[in-house]
């Protein structure tokens, strides 16, 4: 079961979801207002939605999510703490493209088209299927028995091989839900209907390890 909470508002809220190992996970969210101009595209709900799709073992760790303002513009979407057991999703400006972090990829992954500005949608589902995952990858012990840190997590590459999997995986098969970021953009649908492979490569965008 997990139980969210939000922080800052003085008005908890919890969502439970049963699974077999019936074990209690508590994840707080808290949110900072963003600066002028701009906007936080996610929320608990997008989150958790996400989570329930997930087996619990690849989120145990996971106890606090932050949406802050601290992207230093559009240089940073999202990092986790030195802990690996917090997870920051940054705000960012109302207008925005984020192609610049894709790497042999198209944002039509996404839903986004090369050159314009990103449409609200493709920005969620990038921030939720590709940032989140991947700071989610880094929570992810890779060498157990490794005496730092930077050892015994998931680094960057490996991080981001732990979005690129579980993205094709959640993707591979139509989810209803009202909200469509949880799905593929209808052009990549379209392709995948189709027959075409969809190709996945590696996802360059800042990570920091810092304290929330």
């Amino acid at each position: 079961m997990i139980e969210t909470s939000r922080r800052g508002t003085g008005v908890p809220r919890r969502a439970w979801f049963a699974n077999e190992t019936a074990m209690a996970i508590k994840i707080t969210y808290s949110y900072t207002r963003p600066g002028e101009l701009r906007k936080h595209y996610l929320n608990e709900n997008d989150v958790q939605t996400l989570l329930g799709r997930l087996p619990p073992q690849v989120w145990s760790r996971l106890r606090t999510v932050h949406f802050n303002d601290r992207s230093i513009g559009v240089r940073r979407l999202g990092y986790v703490n030195q802990g690996r057991r917090e997870i920051a999703i940054c705000a960012l400006p109302p207008n925005v493209s984020l192609t610049r972090y894709l790497v042999r990829r198209s944002p039509l992954q996404f839903g986004a088209v090369r050159g314009s500005q990103w449409p609200e949608g493709a920005v969620r589902r990038f921030m939720l299927y590709d940032v989140f995952l991947h700071e989610l990858g880094h929570l992810q012990i890779v060498e157990p028995k490794a005496s730092s840190v930077r050892r015994k997590f998931a680094g960057h590459t490996k991080a981001q091989q732990f979005a690129d999997r579980w993205r094709a995986r959640l993707w591979s098969q139509p989810y209803e839900h009202r909200d469509p970021i949880h799905n593929p953009p209808p052009e990549m649908l379209a392709r995948l209907s189709h027959g075409g492979k969809r190709k996945e490569g590696t996802a360059e965008y800042r990570t920091r390890n810092s304290e929330c």
